[in-house]
C-alpha cells in the first residue's frame, strides 16, 4: 500500500508543468524537454496522483534502475498507470502473468506460430497492393499471440476478428498512448472496456469448450489446467482473463517496435539491401535501433517505503506517495554524439558499440536493464527479425509516404505513428 505522501528533501525545482492525464499537453517530448532545460536534470512535477520526481543526469539515471523493488515499485507504479484503462477485475487472481511466459520451450513454440501467422497474413495481402506499415504488424502480432496462448482456433476466422476488435478496444497502451482520453474512460466507468473484456471472454470460452474438457499440451492448455479446481463460468471466466492479460501485456509494443523496423528499413534502402543480402546479424542490430529511436517509454517507480536518491548532486529523500521517473526518448537520443540519427551498425551484438562512451550506460535503453530488463527481449527480438526477413524475402516494399513521425501526445511504450504509413508491396518472383 503506498504511503502518505510527504516532501522531499531537499526540494528540487518544481516545472510548471502538467502530465497529459491531468491536462492537454501536445507534445510531451518536447515538454519535458524544455522542463529538464529550464530546471536540469532533476526536477518535480506535481500531478493529481502525487509528485513525479524525473532524473535524467547519469548518477540519477543510475540510481533509478537500482532502486529496489519492494521500495520504490516498477509493478505498482505500472499497474496504477494501466487502471486507468483497464477495469481492475482484470488483474483480480490471475493465475499466468505475461513474465511466465518466455522460457526457451514455450518461444519455439510462439515462433512456430508465428511462421503460420505471417502465411496467413501473407495470403491475405495477396501478390499486390498498398497496406498500412502498422496496421499490418498488429493484426501479425495479434494473430501470433491468439494462436500460442488462446488456441489455434482464436487466430482465424470470424473468432480472430471478433478477438481482434475487443482486444483492440480494450487495450491497456491507450493509458499512455491517448493519455488524454482517460478522463473520458473514468467518466462512463470503464463501459466500453468492460464490454470488451466480455465479448473477448466469450470468444475464448468458445476455444476452450471446443477442447471437450481435454486441455491439451499447448500453452491455453496449461492456463486451463491452472483453473481446473475452479468449476462452472467462474473457471471459465479464469481461463479467459489469464489469456486476455497475457495478450495484453505481450503485444501491447511488440506490434509498434516492428512497425517502426520497416519503416526505418523503408527509409534506408541502403540498409534495406544488405538485409536482403542476408549480412549476419544485421537484422538483430535494425531491430535494437528501431527500437532505441522508436521508445516514448515514460519509466516509473511507486515509493512504498522512503528511499534515498542520489542524482550526482545531492541525496534526496523521497517519502511514500512520490512516483520516481526518467523518460526515454530524451535520454536515448541525447547522450552521445548521433543518438538522434538512425544507425544500426551503433550495435555489437546487444550493446553499443560506444558504451563506454556513455556516462552511465543505463542511459541509452531498448528492452530495460538489470532486473527490470524485459524477459520478452529474446523472443521479442527473434520475432521481429523474423517476420522482417519473410516480409523483405516476399515482397518488393516502396513507402508511400515521405516520413514517419511518433504521436506527440504518447508518454509510454513504443511510439505510434502520428499519421498512417503506407506502402506498396508486390510479391518478388519465386
Amino acid at each position: 500500500m503506498v504511503g502518505e505522501a510527504g516532501s522531499i528533501t531537499p526540494a528540487p525545482p518544481r516545472a510548471d508543468l502538467a502530465l497529459p492525464w491531468d491536462e492537454p499537453v501536445p507534445d510531451v517530448v518536447a515538454a519535458l524537454a524544455t522542463a529538464r532545460h529550464e530546471h536540469g536534470d532533476t526536477f518535480v512535477v506535481g500531478t493529481t496522483g502525487g509528485d513525479h520526481l524525473f532524473l535524467f543526469s547519469p548518477a540519477g539515471v543510475r540510481a533509478f534502475y537500482a532502486l529496489p523493488e519492494a521500495a520504490a515499485s516498477k509493478g505498482v507504479a505500472d499497474w496504477q498507470m494501466l487502471l486507468r484503462k483497464l477495469p481492475a477485475e482484470l488483474f483480480d487472481g490471475r493465475r499466468t502473468l505475461p513474465h511466465d511466459l518466455f522460457g526457451r520451450d514455450e518461444v519455439v513454440t510462439y515462433l512456430a506460430a508465428l511462421d503460420q501467422a505471417v502465411e496467413d497474413e501473407f495470403a491475405a495481402l495477396g501478390a499486390e497492393g498498398e497496406v498500412d506499415v502498422f496496421a499490418l504488424t498488429r493484426r501479425l502480432g495479434h494473430r501470433m499471440g491468439l494462436a500460442s496462448w488462446a488456441g489455434p482456433a482464436s487466430a482465424r476466422g470470424d473468432r480472430f476478428t471478433g478477438l481482434v476488435d475487443a482486444l483492440d478496444a480494450l487495450d491497456g497502451a491507450d493509458a499512455f498512448v491517448h493519455p488524454g482520453d482517460m478522463a473520458a474512460v473514468a467518466a462512463d466507468g470503464q463501459a466500453r472496456e468492460r464490454a470488451a473484456m466480455a465479448a473477448a471472454e466469450a470468444l475464448i470460452t468458445e476455444t476452450v469448450a471446443e477442447r471437450d474438457g481435454v486441455p491439451g499440451d499447448d500453452l491455453l492448455g496449461r492456463i486451463i489446467e491452472r483453473w481446473a479446481d475452479v468449476p462452472g463460468t467462474a473457471g471459465a471466466r479464469g481461463v479467459a482473463r489469464d489469456v486476455i492479460l497475457v495478450h495484453l501485456g505481450s503485444m501491447s509494443n511488440l506490434f509498434a517496435a516492428l512497425g517502426w523496423m520497416i519503416v526505418h528499413l523503408l527509409l534506408h534502402p541502403e540498409v534495406a539491401a544488405r538485409v536482403r543480402s542476408g549480412e549476419d546479424g544485421l537484422l538483430e542490430r535494425c531491430a535494437l535501433e528501431s527500437t532505441r529511436l522508436g521508445q516514448r517509454s515514460i519509466m516509473l517507480r511507486a515509493v512504498l517505503r522512503e528511499v534515498e536518491v542520489d542524482d550526482g548532486t545531492a541525496v534526496y529523500r523521497v517519502p511514500p506517495g512520490t512516483v520516481v521517473a526518467t523518460f526515454l526518448p530524451l535520454t536515448n537520443t541525447t547522450s552521445a554524439p548521433g543518438l538522434e540519427a538512425y544507425d544500426p551498425d551503433r550495435w555489437a551484438r546487444r550493446r553499443l558499440r560506444d558504451e563506454a562512451d556513455l556516462a552511465a550506460r543505463e542511459l541509452v535503453t531498448t528492452f530495460g536493464h538489470g532486473k527490470h530488463t524485459c524477459p520478452a527481449m529474446p523472443f521479442s527480438l527473434a520475432a521481429m527479425t523474423r517476420s522482417v526477413d519473410r516480409l523483405f524475402a516476399t515482397y518488393d516494399l516502396a513507402p508511400a509516404f515521405a516520413d514517419a513521425r511518433p504521436l506527440p501526445g504518447q508518454i509510454g511504450g513504443v511510439a505510434r505513428t502520428a499519421a498512417p504509413c503506407p506502402v506498396r508491396y508486390r510479391r518478388r518472383p519465386a
